[in-house]
């Protein structure tokens, strides 16, 4: 029998259990029984569902509960705890939260950040919350409660001891009614439905019609990016299951969705059919399926049709306006989009080298000759040429390059000014040359159209790392993490950045070394890690990844590459300085 997969995953884990149940059981065994079935029914189950948590099983009178946001854990472990002292409850809960690293396998979890988790939660106070350091570090700012220092303690098989802090509705600066955070969690936008679109089948015989299967799934990933209250998952996390056999309720739980559409595309010369169906991930069941059949000139239709059955099933009602733009191709020329999606298949392809990018190019610069106000071709074109300034592929001298790119995402801008690879291309190009407001202003346009474009999160994120506000580059990275799982050993490099500028050095270590797993030679999360652990006073641990990374690049030099992040603050770059300083590196950078 094959082993079941395991997935490894940064969480957050909240850990819950009735005080004094035995007690209780005891006392009445069938009384304690339904009002703890009813507190969960009534109360737990719900707030952890309306802070997207998932309840990954009971454990007798516990809890164990998963987060991708420690925002959201912590904002519900608060809820439930301030709902129970504003009221009269049955049951007295303690609540543990930390955040990670976790391991799934299955339905279940494990790792060091379930087993913290569970061992703070008997150090809480009765009706209280008991947090890590980092789990306090992390929502430090962002939550609006006061937790108390808890000093250091020792827990069962943690090497180190655990700085822990306390929070109690009780306690001086808990209001008595419900705390800012327990209200601003009834107040935030909670996230709707959620879907995966699996990379569809190519039932036409011809590997080289891959891109064109995988293109019009691609579509469809973007067009639902623009439905507001629609959560979708990034390609780079669906098409990881492509040519897979896989349970779609295993993908649901494992990309954290409750809908998974999945389809084949068969093109016969001018002739294409298309086959779609949306699977409910929790049940397996289908809510719906359908065929197409039409000229390779409809496709455009096609896509129209499968996406907005999708939204109809799922009982989204759509403004006038996402309808116009869900139905907007772009493009009324069908030969060059296909130009577009050969040109997008291969930048999206791993192992892009100089020769993928020559012939990438080629396909751009087609498809804007078929169709030369094609903005998001452009838009594109400009982005692959911030891949030839970073790399060198072309040759050219680097400002001459930028100089096209900023060409290009001009020229994108002024065909479309709403197009969101067209805006994106002029966040970047404004974000390297330093005008950070410019940047905001034109990737903010991209999120406007579409919320849940990947590529529009981590560029934003970006621009406020750069123009030193750390803070709200945070909630960005998070939600691309969310979005793109598949893809968070990218995302996890800016989070972790994000938090060491901001201070938070062990959240920033807890980042870096996860990012380390999922990347074992990366040259940048080594460095950044070793200035984090230099800033923590682990000396030792500092110079051992340091010497790592000089045994994998020799020849790696630290100041260029800060100095190629371009930060808008002094203070930022010297601050990673002074960290390697600290762990007796400096000589070295």
């Amino acid at each position: 029998m094959k082993p079941e997969r395991a997935i490894r995953r940064l969480a957050a884990i909240l850990v819950a259990d009735v005080v004094g149940y035995a007690r209780l059981m005891a006392a009445d065994e069938a009384g304690a029984l339904a009002a703890l079935n009813r507190h969960r029914e009534v109360e737990f189950d719900p707030f952890v569902a309306r802070h997207n948590g998932r309840i990954v099983k009971l454990m007798g009178d516990g809890t164990l509960v998963e987060f991708a946001s420690i925002v959201d854990a912590v904002e519900c472990a608060l809820a439930i705890q301030e709902a129970a002292a504003g009221g009269r409850p049955q049951l007295t809960l303690r609540i543990g939260v930390n955040l990670g690293d976790i391991i799934i396998q299955g339905e279940d979890i494990y790792g060091d950040g379930v087993n913290v988790a569970a061992r703070l939660e008997p150090l809480a106070a009765p009706g209280g919350v008991c947090v890590s350091s980092v789990v306090r570090e992390s929502i430090r700012d962002r939550i609006e409660a006061s937790f108390n220092d808890g000093g250091e303690v020792a827990v069962k098989n943690i090497a180190r001891p655990v700085k822990v802090w306390h929070w109690h509705p009780t306690d001086p600066g808990s209001s008595d009614g419900p705390t800012p955070a327990a209200r601003s969690a009834a107040a935030r936008r909670r996230d709707g439905p959620s879907i995966a679109v699996l990379a569809f089948a190519n039932m036409s015989g011809d590997p080289e019609q891959e891109y064109f299967s995988d293109g019009l799934a691609e579509d469809i990933i973007t067009d639902l990016s623009k439905v507001s209250g629609l959560t979708v998952v990034a390609r780079n996390s669906s098409f990881a299951y492509k040519g897979r056999s896989v349970d779609l309720r295993d993908v649901g739980r494992e990309l954290g969705v409750a809908y998974v559409l999945e389809g084949s595309v068969r093109r016969a010369g001018q002739r294409v059919r298309v086959t779609a169906q949306l699977i409910d991930a929790a049940t397996g069941g289908h809510l719906w399926a359908d065929r197409y059949d039409g000229e390779l000139a409809d496709v455009f239709a096609v896509q129209d049709a499968v996406t907005l059955r999708i939204v109809e099933a799922l009982k989204i009602k759509l403004s006038a306006a996402e309808r116009a733009r869900i139905t907007a191709t772009g493009t009324a020329n069908p030969k060059a989009h296909d130009c577009f999606m050969r040109m997008r298949d291969l930048l999206l392809s791993p192992g892009l080298d100089p020769s993928t990018y020559a012939r990438a190019l080629e396909h751009g610069h087609r498809a804007i000759d078929l169709d030369p106000d094609y903005a998001q071709a452009l838009g594109l074109l400009s982005l692959f040429q911030w891949l030839d300034f970073h790399n060198g592929w072309s040759g050219d001298a680097p400002d001459v390059v930028a100089a096209r790119a900023n060409a290009l995402a001009d020229r994108a801008v002024s065909i479309d000014p709403e197009e969101p690879l067209a805006n994106i291309a002029a966040c970047v190009a404004a974000r390297w040359r330093g005008a950070y407001d410019l940047a905001a202003r034109a990737v903010d346009k991209a999120l406007a159209r579409s919320p849940d474009l990947g590529l529009a999160l981590l560029a934003c994120a970006d621009v406020a790392i750069g123009a030193g506000r750390h803070r709200d580059a945070i909630p960005l990275l998070e939600r691309a993490i969310r979005l793109d799982p598949g893809y968070s050993h990218q995302h996890l490099q800016f989070l972790g950045m994000a938090h060491f500028l901001l201070g938070n050095f062990e959240t920033a270590a807890l980042i870096f070394r996860e990012r380390l797993y999922l990347v074992r030679d990366t040259d940048i999360g080594r460095a950044w890690l070793a200035a984090t652990l230099g800033h923590l006073g682990e000396v030792a641990e500092a110079r051992a990844v340091w010497a790592e990374l000089m045994s994998l690049k020799p020849g790696f030099r630290f100041v260029p590459r800060l100095a190629r992040l371009r930060f808008a603050r002094a203070s930022d770059p010297e601050s990673v300085l002074a960290g390697l300083a600290k762990a007796g590196l400096s000589a070295e950078v």
